[in-house]
Order: structure tokens, then sequence, then C-alpha cells
């Protein structure tokens, strides 16, 4: 496992084991490192993540973070992109580099208005019909992490 990961995804305060065991695969498989902010609503023992997770989550470079603020006390000198279906700026007009941190919030409710006020030049979102409110947790990690990838060219 790298020491130095290619990105960072933050799941902010998650809800759905199932999602976060998907996405720490993705980590795996992208050499990413996954970042949780709690609360969560689950274990990360839970079996539904395990499940989605398979056999790497053991694979899974993880750090847990008791609130926000512990988070951005340790990370809040990178390059931070809060990931939203609020926001005006569209993921492709971004040039991500080596080491960015792309946050996601829950699924119920996503990111908190007050972090995403404060953050709006960071924010960016993925362009979709109207006709959905948002996309599954896991694929919109997905989609920004495999583009995040593409830019600086696959490991």
């Amino acid at each position: 496992m790298p020491s130095n990961p290619q990105f960072h995804i933050v799941l902010y305060q998650p809800e759905i084991p199932a999602n976060t065991g998907n996405i720490g695969r993705l980590c795996v498989g992208t050499e990413a490192k996954l970042h949780i902010i709690k609360p969560m609503r689950f274990l990360l023992d839970d079996r539904s993540v395990k499940r989605a997770g398979l056999d790497y989550w053991k694979d899974i470079q993880l750090e847990l973070h008791d609130d926000f603020e512990t988070f951005l006390t340790k990370y809040g000198d990178k390059n931070i992109y809060y990931c939203t279906t609020k926001s005006k700026n569209i993921f492709t007009d971004f040039k991500f580099q080596k080491d960015d941190m792309f946050i996601f919030g829950p699924e119920s409710r996503g990111i908190p208005e007050n972090i995403l006020n404060e953050n709006s030049e960071e924010t960016i979102r993925i362009p979709m019909s109207n006709k959905v409110r948002s996309i599954n947790l896991a694929n919109s990690v997905a989609i920004i992490l495999y583009e995040a990838c593409r830019q600086i060219g696959f490991r």
C-alpha cells in the first residue's frame, strides 16, 4: 500500500454502509486515502460495509476524524473540493492535482449549507438532469475520483 495517496476521499458523516464499502474499494483501486468524519450511522465492521468492500477492506488507507473541525485543523492547508448538487461549478472545469481532497456529504442531506457557503469557490458538481435530486454517493465518488486520476495520469 503506498504511503502517499494520489487523492483523498472524505466522507462527511456517511449513513449507508454499502456505499462506504464500495467507496473503500474504489480507494484501494485508485490508491486514494479514505477519510471518514464522524459520526457515522453504522460501525465499520458492519457486514454490509465488508460485503461491499469485499476482501479489499484490509488494504484501505483509512483515517477517522472525530468532527469536521478536527479534520480541517489537520488538512485545512490542502486543496479541498466540496462535492455537492448545490454548486454552479462543474467538476470537469477544474484542474486537479495529486493529493487533492474531495469531500462528500451524507446521503440524505449532503454537506451542510454553512460549510458550502464558506467554501463556495471550491464546490463542484456533476451535471445531471433535473429528473433526479442526486445520484448514488458511491457513483459520484467514482465519477469525480476517476476524472482526477485521468487528469494526473493513471499510475
